[in-house]
């Protein structure tokens, strides 16, 4: 049995961030894609399709809580797992389970983000 690459889309507009994630979800195996805005993720992930999206909140052109939004709005991937990562703002989207599986706060830490990402592509 080989290993299954699932696509994850990292959607963040500081780079660094960006990049973090990016090497820590490759190291286990994932392919990722990144973006750098809500805008952009979209555009993104109608190309690519991921397993999995991880957002930031505050971003310019479109906030991660508009991003979320237009992808719940999507009949077909309404059931997509989408992980906010946020700094002052995590609490706000804490309540917004209609629009995430997981809110994790800034900074944040690698091993409970890699665990969160593995649970919810595993159903649980």
């Amino acid at each position: 049995m080989g290993i299954r690459i699932v696509g994850i889309l990292v959607v963040d507009d500081e780079y660094l961030i960006a990049d973090i994630l990016c090497y820590a979800l490759e190291d286990e195996g994932f392919m990722v894609v990144k973006a750098s805005n809500g805008q952009k993720g979209l555009e993104v992930f109608e190309r690519e399709r991921p397993a999995l999206i991880i957002t930031d909140f505050m971003m310019p052109v479109m906030d991660g809580l508009e991003f979320a939004k237009a992808i719940r709005a999507l009949p077909s991937v309404n059931h997509l797992p989408i992980i906010l990562i946020s700094g002052a703002q995590a609490h706000i989207c804490m309540k917004r389970s209609n629009l995430f599986n997981a809110v994790l706060e800034k900074p944040f830490n690698i091993d409970s983000i890699l665990a969160t990402v593995r649970g919810l592509l595993a159903g649980n």
